[in-house]
């Protein structure tokens, strides 16, 4: 979860850095702190001393720390911003920790699983340790064999030796961040189940979490592979595995610029980024077709005659993307008559599944690091199953380790919470299904045209949501006190309900919850007091007509027992005003493709309130961007 940064540059003739190795790494934590922001910490490399400051909470902390106590100037330096695991959210607990006699500074992403036995061993070498956590083992550790393995000579590959060493005893998932007094123009890091990724430049290169840590500064990048480590200095990118194997990595060019990842005049990332939407679903449907309509997916590298074989699919997906992946499974099943499973991924493959090889997985992640999402793909392809992964990070892991991959070109999403993601992971999905569709011949091509036709209408249809929201913005505002807000749906509507409660959960702190509507009289209705919020997404009155008599009803059931009744309903339906207290339509569109539309409304809803209680949208306490630790 936490946000790495590394540089390393080259000085010009006066000894001074053309980029200051701070400014750089500041600006690297800047735009990952969505990734962790517990506490934040730097370290640089200057005159033959490493040189650190770290303050726990957000990164201003550690900026006011900066401003009473400079670091000097130089090109090399790490930053780190955390999301706490192993110990609290303290300034002790927070990155880099230093090690052998404070020449050598680390910091690290993910957890390490045995650093209660390698502790153990340093105790018993009379290390000490200041922290809680297991960074600051793996520091000791690598501290301790540089200096006794090595006796601390840099000619015998030095830092990258000691690291090498090291990621041989360390078990779990990591990417580690080192820099070494001894070493003053050198950054090795590592990589295990964890996300690094390397930026080139010219005289000078690049560490990040992912690609926003530099950003700014460089457009190439390099995927690092499973176990590998990578030194870089100022002109050279130098790739092993652990056991010092020459390795490569992957160069390719990052399609989205800094502006991107700025806020634009929004209040908030999240603010941008649901107003970012229709261009997101835009995107993600460019160029997936020809000029006859019919679908050309050229990141789906599966044999066709293996796709046509397929009996079972397995959607896994954690969180928001497990909601996109429950709409994946109504329009994949309707569309190729295949059984379609949803599962939450940190759930799958401790149930022993049952998969082959003419089981597909879909895997959905927005940041392709996901860690149990990456954990169950990797459980898929060791029992033959073939893998495909949705997913909006170029690069990242899961699509790197998936048969295929179906990118999502919603551009950065910096927001904690997902809203742009969400829609074009749906959007994605409906490609698809729409795709094997075409391979199996089960609808016809006129079909599958007219629904991309569908498809394409729906960025302006999100954008007349966006453009006449102020009604229920002003509601929202409204109900700022209110302690508790219910959902209901049914069919696609229902994970609409699931993840319009999820919204209001992650960044306003009530309670919510999401119904499946014919759940009600099933137990949830007791939860039903008067003046109790109940939105309800009411499917269209056009092709569903008893489902849509039905959610009336549930509509009236619940406001006959007090409910305040606030109804996502299609233009033109009157039927739902009687039993609605307030109604937010949604243009016309077919059913299946329904949730790409009623999902915003909520989104909206769930940003005006959480910002009429004061809190901090992007940032909700306890939670980080990319959950990549089990």
């Amino acid at each position: 979860m936490c946000g790495i940064v590394g540089y390393v540059g080259r000085p010009d003739g006066h000894g001074n850095a053309g980029h200051s190795a701070l400014d750089v790494v500041l600006e690297g934590l800047r735009r990952l702190e969505y990734r962790g922001y517990d506490s934040a910490g730097v370290a640089v490399v200057a005159d033959g001393v490493i040189s650190s400051r770290k303050k726990s909470g957000k990164l201003s902390n550690l900026l006011a720390e900066l401003e009473a106590r400079p670091l000097p100037e130089t090109v090399t330096g790490i930053g780190h911003t955390r999301w706490a695991t192993h110990g609290g959210p303290t300034d002790q607990n927070a990155h880099p920790h230093l090690s052998d006699g404070g020449k050598l500074a680390l910091i690290h992403n993910g957890i390490i699983e045995n650093f209660a036995e390698l502790k153990r061993e340093l105790m018993a070498k009379g290390v000490t340790f200041a922290s809680e956590t297991d960074t600051e083992v793996a520091a000791a550790l690598l501290g301790d064999i540089f200096r006794t393995k090595l006796n601390g000579d840099v000619s015998d590959g030095g830092l990258t030796r000691a690291m090498q060493l090291a990621c041989q005893r360390l078990e779990g998932a990591f990417t580690l961040l080192a820099v070494h007094a001894d070493q003053p123009d050198v950054v090795v890091a590592a990589r295990r189940n964890s996300p690094l990724v390397v930026g080139l430049g010219e005289g000078e290169n690049f560490l990040g979490s992912d690609v926003s840590g530099f950003i700014d500064y460089t457009r190439r990048a390099v995927e690092l592979g499973q176990d590998q480590i990578v030194t870089i200095t100022a002109d050279s990118v130098d790739i092993t595995d652990f056991y010092g194997a020459p390795a490569e990595g992957k160069e390719y060019h990052v399609d989205w610029d800094p502006a991107s990842a700025e806020k634009g005049g929004f209040s908030s990332f999240m603010a941008k980024e649901i107003n970012d939407q229709p261009d997101a679903v835009g995107q993600t449907l460019l160029g997936r077709s020809d000029i006859n309509g019919k679908l050309t997916l050229d990141e789906i590298r599966i044999d066709p005659e293996l796709l046509k074989q397929v009996n079972k699919i397995i959607v896994l997906a954690c969180g928001t993307a497990a909601y996109a992946g429950t709409v994946a499974k109504y329009a994949i099943e309707n569309w190729c008559r295949i059984p379609t499973e949803v599962e939450l991924a940190h759930e799958f493959r401790y149930r022993d599944p049952i998969l082959d090889a003419n089981t597909l997985v879909v895997s959905i992640s927005q940041s392709g690091e996901t860690m149990d999402t990456l954990m169950a793909v990797r459980y898929a392809r060791e029992q033959g199953a073939k893998t495909i992964s949705i997913c909006n990070t170029n690069g990242s892991t899961i699509p790197r380790e998936s048969d295929a991959v179906l990118y999502t070109h919603a551009g950065p999403e910096i927001a904690v919470a997902s809203t742009k993601a969400f829609l074009a992971q749906i959007t994605a999905a409906y490609l698809l299904g729409l795709y094997l569709a075409q391979l199996r011949g089960n609808i016809f091509s006129g079909q599958i045209k007219d629904v991309l036709a569908d498809l394409n209408k729906i960025p302006a249809k999100i954008q007349s949501i966006l453009d006449n929201s102020g009604p229920l913005r002003e509601l929202a505002r409204s109900m700022k006190d209110e302690k508790s807000v219910l959902f209901l749906g049914r069919h696609v509507g229902y994970p609409v309900a699931l993840e319009g409660a999820l919204k209001l959960k992650e960044i306003a702190y009530i309670h919510a919850e999401g119904f499946a509507a014919g759940e009600l009289k099933h137990g949830p209705i007791a939860l039903i007091d008067e003046g109790q919020p109940v939105f309800v997404v009411v499917p269209s009155p056009r092709g569903r007509d008893s489902l849509h008599a039905k959610v009336v009803s549930n509509i009236q059931e619940v406001r006959a027992r007090g409910a305040r009744t606030l109804v996502i309903a299609e233009e033109g339906d009157e039927a739902v005003k009687a039993y609605a207290e307030h109604v937010f339509y949604v243009p016309e569109t077919p059913t299946l493709l329904m949730p790409l539309l009623t999902t915003v409304p909520l989104q909206i809803f769930a940003l005006e309130l959480a910002s009429a209680k004061g809190y901090d949208v992007d940032q909700p306490r306890n939670l980080a961007k990319s959950v990549t630790v089990e």
